[in-house]
């Protein structure tokens, strides 16, 4: 069932996601300064294409450099990508088929305004 909600996932929206996901890594790797948020961006994008089946957790180590770097992503790329995420989460909730998509999207919201400090392990 996984590969099944994945497969309609990437062809409906996960590329989509994954595309602004990486496009803002780009970004912020280019600016060198904000190449944290870079990689977490490829880690997100990564996470956008294929969600079912992984799960994300709270970083036991994270701490205070994590809690002002998410704020500074939050003003920076997060409201937009949490934006496209319950735009497109809302969109999916129209048809019965996309329901659980919509959801997989509400879900994904979190990580999108806060992603330093999470990892992305596979679901139990």
């Amino acid at each position: 069932m996984r590969i099944i909600l994945n497969l309609i996932w990437l062809v409906l929206s996960g590329f989509w996601l994954a595309i602004g996901y990486v496009l803002t890594g780009i970004v912020c790797c280019v600016l060198i300064i904000t190449i944290p948020w870079g990689l977490a961006s490829f880690r997100i994008a990564n996470y956008a294409l294929w969600p079912f089946g992984r799960q994300v957790v709270d970083r036991a180590d994270a701490g205070a450099p994590s809690l002002i770097g998410n704020v500074i992503w939050i003003v920076v790329a997060g409201i937009w990508l949490a934006i496209g995420h319950v735009v497109t989460g809302l969109a999916l909730c129209v048809t019965i088929i996309g329901i659980p998509l919509g959801v997989a999207n509400f879900k994904m919201v979190p990580v999108s305004l806060m992603p330093l400090g999470k990892v992305i392990v596979p679901a139990p």
